[in-house]
């Protein structure tokens, strides 16, 4: 799993597979919030838009030392 925020564009994205596979289909889970499937309908990513809206005002995370977390600035 991998997650990275942009501030800039306040994008909040959790991998759980690759970045480089392409979504093959993607479901609005919640406005905002959308859900990437490959082709074989595996889940790979969350997508969420305006993360601190819909978050909250602060974005933290507790991970285990295998997670890896990049933020852009």
């Amino acid at each position: 799993m991998r997650i990275e925020y942009d501030s800039e564009r306040d994008l909040l994205y959790v991998y759980f597979s690759e970045p480089n596979v392409k979504a093959a289909e993607t479901i609005t889970v919640t406005p905002g919030v959308h859900a990437d499937f490959d082709r074989r309908g595996k889940l790979i990513g969350i997508e969420v838009i305006d993360a601190l809206e819909t978050v909250g005002e602060k974005i933290e995370f507790k991970l285990p030392e295998t997670v890896h977390v990049t933020a852009k600035h």
